[in-house]
């Protein structure tokens, strides 16, 4: 069985060390939704789902600290993004697209989503990605899969956790370790399909 999840992953930091990733899916087997992964600078990981259900969806793929289940809104307005999942306050704006994304664009989109094709840009993107894995283990046997569709930069954010300012945007560095791999260290918003098989 592959369940298979369309929609985003913005990755960020901040000068304060906070490191965030937001995964936005529109469409997925649990319905619409948004999850944050959020990494203290002192290490610690924390899951802010929506529910119980996509909780525990979540955990069984990603490994965390702790795990709040809290009330999540996405709200996008054409290129402005804000987040909101308590303690956490997010807003950033995407800009142009990278020359990454200007790649990822060409590739034919049932060619992109394929295991065999992101196998293979996995060997490309552990050599020029620092951090960045599009294949791996998913837990309990399962294997995990993005395809990456597209890529824009992020221009500027605000980022308040615990209501304390974080001091805007700044590379996720060093990489975030909920699973197998890590967001891009330049802050960006990507376009991707994640599928994971065995679910």
């Amino acid at each position: 069985m592959t369940d298979r999840f369309d929609g985003c992953i913005a990755g960020l930091g901040s000068p304060a060390g906070l490191r965030v990733v937001v995964g936005h899916w529109p469409s997925s087997p649990l319905g619409a939704f948004t999850d944050v992964m959020v990494e203290e600078p002192g290490g610690h990981r924390i899951l802010l789902a929506p529910d119980e259900r996509i909780a525990r969806f979540v955990t069984a793929t990603y490994t965390f600290d702790e795990v709040r289940c809290v009330p999540v809104t996405t709200t996008v307005t054409g290129d402005r993004w804000q987040v909101h999942a308590e303690p956490l306050a997010v807003q950033f704006t995407t800009g142009r697209r990278t020359a990454l994304g200007v790649l990822l664009r060409a590739v034919p989109r049932p060619l992109a989503t394929a295991p065999a094709w992101i196998t293979a840009v996995d060997v490309v993107a552990r050599r020029t990605l620092p951090g960045v894995r599009t294949r791996g283990s998913a837990g309990q046997g399962r294997r995990e899969y993005y395809g990456a569709l597209d890529q824009h930069a992020l221009n500027g954010a605000r980022i308040s956790w615990k209501g304390v300012d974080q001091g805007g945007l700044a590379p996720v560095d060093p990489p975030v370790r909920f699973g197998f791999g890590s967001t891009p260290r330049t802050p960006s918003l990507v376009r991707v399909v994640t599928l994971v098989h065995g679910a």
